[in-house]
């Protein structure tokens, strides 16, 4: 499975931004794999953002509710990440992983047993 994300760039707080992340490779199929959002700032750990289960059950880091929106498209096998009302502190690499459900608890934002990563894609928010 490979992951190739797209849609970062640098935006003015209150603005938006969306996310893409293409994924590839024969083993892949949605009903399979659980998806996510994850991101990292310089010096601080990795933490989730969104999660979608292989039912379409999302979960959303505190941070993000109401602001942020997980979404697949299966008929083009990309997932989505609608960034909305950013502030600084979304700043951070943005990355999208996939994990095989029963291997990864699907609503779980810890992304500790999610296999498969993208690159990342960098997110700026200014002041």
């Amino acid at each position: 499975v490979q992951l190739v994300e797209s849609g970062g760039g640098s935006v003015q707080a209150g603005g938006s931004l969306r996310l893409s992340c293409a994924v590839s490779g024969y083993a892949y199929n949605y009903r399979r794999y659980c998806m996510g959002w994850f991101r990292q700032a310089p010096g601080k750990e990795r933490e989730g953002v969104a999660v979608i289960g292989v039912d379409g059950s999302t979960t959303y880091a505190d941070s993000v509710k109401g602001r942020f929106t997980i979404s697949q498209d299966n008929t083009k096998n990309t997932l989505y990440l609608q960034m909305g009302s950013l502030k600084p502190e979304d700043s951070a690499e943005y990355y999208c992983a996939a994990g095989h459900h029963t291997i990864v608890a699907c609503g779980d934002l810890g992304g500790a047993d999610y296999g498969y990563w993208g690159q990342g894609t960098q997110v700026t928010v200014s002041s």
